[in-house]
């Protein structure tokens, strides 16, 4: 976009942290998110595809940000994240919780299933490395 608007530039950190992307308002999709300033179209938000959970289930709802994260964290790790030894799992926790994958509701439980654990292992993890 040559010319940023004051809109773009207020939303841009909450765009990134959603895993999001700004594209202009004649590319967008039917299932983008227009943003309007005084009646004029500025940008769309196009929201990432929702991710599959490892069992093949739909992600939950609203759990698109965790879903990603879990998603970075299996490839960095070279695989899914339910087949991981524990020591991997517990990394892959840590690396979560960096990533702020734990300030989503329900989140524990969404990562718990992903790593094929319980969510008191999950936190014993936590209260590990803390």
């Amino acid at each position: 976009m040559p010319e940023q608007h004051p809109l773009v530039d207020a939303i841009t950190p909450l765009v990134e942290r959603l895993n999001a992307q700004l594209v202009p308002p004649g590319d967008a999709r039917a299932d983008d998110i227009p943003l309007v300033w005084e009646g004029e179209p500025v940008v769309a938000v196009r929201l990432p595809a929702p991710v599959s959970s490892p069992a093949g289930a739909p992600a939950a709802t609203g759990s698109t940000g965790v879903q990603g994260l879990l998603a970075e964290v299996a490839d960095e790790l070279g695989g899914p994240l339910d087949q991981l030894s524990r020591h991997d799992k517990q990394r892959a926790v840590l690396m979560l919780e960096a990533r702020g994958a734990f300030e989503f509701r329900k989140s524990a439980e969404i990562v718990a299933e992903a790593l094929g654990v319980t969510r008191f292992t999950v936190y014993n993890y936590l209260n590990r490395a803390r």
